[in-house]
């Protein structure tokens, strides 16, 4: 299937992490423009030569807690490729664990500032250049999360639930114009972040792959995670064409049958 994805420009936040790194990797297989964001000029000079696509790609240093950044970033984008047509917020927090009555509100607000707030500042200075095409696609990668309540994980999860909301007010307000906005809802993905939410909440009670055998055991499919590269799937789909009459729904990326999005 063609996803006609062939020099469109894509922005992609977190790109140099597990899932941005296969986002970034599956829209340059398809042909595609891509800049993503980094919180360092390391992370970037390691990644570009794996990625090897030349004057297809250029990574961008940029702090998603602030919105200069995201401004500079979304702006430097544009100025480097012309324009843009797909705008992925990825980059995420997975927050610390604790009972309400040890949370503070800093912790909600840096949670919050990276899952909900940024995604915003995201789509607010990226969404002029798509009204005026009156073409393109937003694809947020949520959580399963959204959908799932965990004991003592207020923080995180509650960020996902208003993503998921901001993601649909969103589509409303850009669908009119040829826009398509939707998001993803992986659950348990084997990258780095997946590891240190095992240590927060397992603590060394547990091997990984006894809390792989809790968290995914119930999976209809594979007990097991799933895998940045199937989270990335799943974003090209709905950043493309081939999904254009689907307006704010979430794609739930496991195997865990349970309500929809």
């Amino acid at each position: 299937m063609d996803l006609k994805l062939k020099d469109k420009v894509v922005l992609v936040t977190g790109g140099t992490g597990g899932i941005g790194k296969a986002i970034v990797k599956g829209f340059l297989n398809e042909g595609a423009k891509v800049a993503f964001s980094s919180t360092s000029q390391a992370k970037i000079d390691a990644l570009l030569p794996e990625l090897n696509a030349q004057d297809r790609v250029a990574g961008f240093v940029a702090d998603m807690n602030k919105e200069e950044d995201i401004k500079n970033f979304v702006e430097g984008a544009k100025a480097k490729f012309g324009t843009i047509d797909v705008v992925v917020p990825n980059a995420g927090y997975e927050g610390k664990a604790h009972p309400v009555q040890d949370m503070t509100l800093d912790l909600f607000q840096e949670t919050y500032m990276l899952n909900v707030f940024a995604v915003m500042l995201m789509m607010k200075y990226a969404a002029p250049t798509l009204i005026e095409k009156k073409s393109g696609s937003v694809v947020v990668v949520a959580s399963a999360a959204a959908y799932e309540p965990t004991a003592g994980n207020s923080a995180y999860v509650s960020s996902k639930y208003a993503v998921a909301g901001l993601t649909k007010c969103v589509a409303m307000e850009l669908g009119p114009v040829g826009v398509h906005v939707n998001y993803v809802c992986p659950g348990p993905v084997d990258t780095p972040m997946m590891l240190r939410i095992e240590k927060d909440f397992f603590g060394d009670s547990m091997t990984h792959e006894e809390a792989m055998a809790m968290l995914a055991g119930n999976y209809a499919m594979d007990k097991r995670y799933a895998t940045p590269e199937e989270v990335a799937n799943a974003v090209l789909y709905l950043a493309s064409e081939v999904s254009a009459h689907t307006a704010g729904m979430g794609m739930h990326v496991d195997s865990k049958v349970s309500a929809p999005c």
